[in-house]
């Protein structure tokens, strides 16, 4: 889909690819292997501007939209979704700020994030509050001119390692979601400190740790828009957020394919290559054919929020669901082509097909983008008929 692309997104794709075969193909399965933070490639993206391209230019970044960030994570992701993480993992903790924050706030977090100093973090994910967001249990006490939060939050993605943390905590339980408020917590905030760091089956060179608030003070002025909207900033959020994630699925889907392809036209079986099986063949259209679908898709929704549509729920949903599905049967073919050879940690394929796993499950479930879509379908439904 080149043709689709502007200048500047094309300049950003070659960058990014030119990252992704220079700096992070030769060390991704080491940081797999090790799970370290990939710390010496987050330097490189943040010496290429690639921190800020999302965020405006007035507050130090590069001014790009939805689109280009997508581009920049289906580029690095076709060389290692879990090194590339530790970008989209930020974006998802600073599109709170940029949507709902405050000039001082914006003024204050922004900057530094665009320049790569801070990494972001988003966290509302709790032991009893996955996919049912308005289960958290995580409280905020308002104390003269600051909030005292307790509670513990789990797999926050970045953990420890970001600066800046956008955390969902209750500041009024009896009204369900519409009691949780979002607050901007720094990391060397008093009472505000960090759990076990996870042992993950994929994007392991990702830090996914606990969150743990002991009487922890945030000041007031912290808070995100106001008292009640954390449900809200929330969803708003994962609109931004989740063509992102479907960015990344589609970019490890794409690295499979390329490794597959480059793969059957090497390996000899019965005197020839095993591209010249029809079997093969087929494997690798459908292949292709889901991947271009999913991009098409990804593109298309991008765009849309770009243009200011006023909601983009539902295309955002459909772009996780269809890119989750897709990277996961396509890096299970990509596996399957390879063989025996497949299975083995010395071929990528492996690590993409346990990478791939999880954009089925975070920033909602597949099932959980089934919900959004089919709600917003029977909404849609209901408001022609008015």
């Amino acid at each position: 889909m080149d043709y689709l692309l502007t200048e500047e997104q094309k300049m950003i794709r070659d960058l990014c690819r030119k990252i992704g075969e220079e700096k992070i193909k030769p060390v991704r399965a080491h940081y797999d292997e090790t799970e370290e933070f990939p710390w010496e490639v987050v330097k490189v993206f943040a010496e290429s501007d690639l921190m800020g391209v999302f965020i405006p230019e007035e507050y130090g970044g590069m001014g790009f939209g939805i689109m280009e960030l997508s581009v920049a994570i289906e580029e690095l992701s076709r060389f290692c979704g879990g090194i590339t993480l530790a970008l989209a993992g930020t974006g998802l903790g600073t599109f709170p700020i940029i949507l709902f924050g405050n000039e001082e706030q914006k003024k204050t977090y922004l900057p530094r994030i665009a320049k790569g100093e801070w990494l972001a973090a988003f966290a509302i994910t709790e032991a009893n509050a996955g996919s049912d967001a308005a289960g958290i249990e995580t409280t905020a006490v308002k104390d003269g001119d600051s909030y005292i939060l307790n509670g513990t939050k789990q797999w926050i993605t970045n953990g420890g390692e970001a600066e800046v943390y956008t955390v969902i905590a209750m500041t009024n339980k009896t009204k369900g979601a519409r009691g949780a408020s979002a607050f901007i917590v720094r990391k060397d905030t008093p009472g505000f400190t960090f759990g076990k760091k996870e042992k993950k089956l994929g994007i392991r060179a990702s830090a996914t740790r606990e969150l743990v608030f002991q009487d922890c003070r945030v000041p007031a002025e912290n808070m995100l828009g106001r008292e009640g909207m954390g449900f809200i900033v929330t969803m708003k959020t994962f609109d931004a957020s989740r063509p992102g994630v479907a960015a990344q699925a589609l970019g490890i889907a794409q690295g499979a394919l390329d490794e597959a392809i480059g793969y059957v036209r090497t390996r000899i079986q019965f005197g020839k290559p095993i591209a010249s099986f029809q079997a093969v063949q087929h494997m690798l259209a459908d292949m292709a054919t889901q991947i271009e679908a999913a991009r098409a898709l990804i593109y298309a929704t991008s765009r849309m929020y770009d243009a200011g549509a006023k909601d983009t729920s539902k295309e955002s949903a459909m772009s996780k669901l269809l890119a989750s599905e897709v990277a996961m049967k396509v890096t299970t073919d990509a596996v399957q082509i390879f063989g025996g050879y497949g299975y083995m940690k010395d071929y990528p394929v492996e690590k993409m097909m346990r990478d791939a796993k999880i954009t089925q499950i975070y920033e909602g479930t597949s099932q959980i983008q089934r919900n959004v879509i089919g709600l917003k379908l029977i909404q849609e439904a209901a408001s022609r008929k008015k």
